[in-house]
């Protein structure tokens, strides 16, 4: 059986936000505040929020800094994974993963289509693992945030899921 398993212990996790618009400030940026209220309801800590324009050259330095920290566990991007000229999420960001997390993608559109219908295929939506941090880059909008929380990432990142979750293999993550 698949789900939240209530009888084990919840362990929270610590994320790290990326807003990436060449237009929003953190006042203006509603689908970064969307995701930060989602993260903080589910017990887990917003252990930084930045604002990035389209460069794929500060898109990647942010990022970067965050996966060697520490104290970073996961880092969620908005924004970036479209198809215009100026949306260079994914170019900025795959360089850096150690393995890419296909499956997502894959699911991530299926969430999607149920929401957009075929509009979903606009979306490069990715994630991987790099250097032991586990990193979701969703589309800019509202609604992406939401399905990609609500319905894909929020399980993974909930260590009582069942069959498995994300969290159970980080303590692995680095083994050789």
């Amino acid at each position: 059986m698949h789900g939240i398993n209530e009888s084990l212990p919840f362990i929270p996790v610590r994320i790290a936000v990326l807003i990436v618009s060449d237009t929003r400030t953190l006042e203006t940026d509603t689908s970064g505040a969307t995701l930060v209220q989602r993260i903080e309801a589910a017990g887990h800590e917003v252990a930084d929020r930045q604002i990035v324009p389209d460069d794929k050259a500060q898109i990647r330095a942010r990022v970067q800094s965050w996966i060697t920290d520490p104290d970073i566990d996961v880092v969620i991007s908005s924004g970036g994974t479209g198809l215009t000229g100026r949306d260079v999420t994914p170019e900025a960001v795959t360089p850096l993963f150690d393995k890419t997390i296909e499956g997502f993608s894959v699911i991530f559109h299926q969430v999607s289509f149920q929401s957009v219908g075929l509009s979903t295929l606009q979306s490069r939506a990715v994630a991987g693992l790099a250097a032991g941090t586990f990193i979701f880059c969703l589309p800019g909008s509202n609604g992406a945030v939401k399905d990609g929380w609500d319905k894909v990432i929020s399980y993974q990142l909930d260590s009582r899921h069942k069959p498995c979750n994300l969290v159970e293999l980080m303590p692995r993550l680095m083994e050789r």
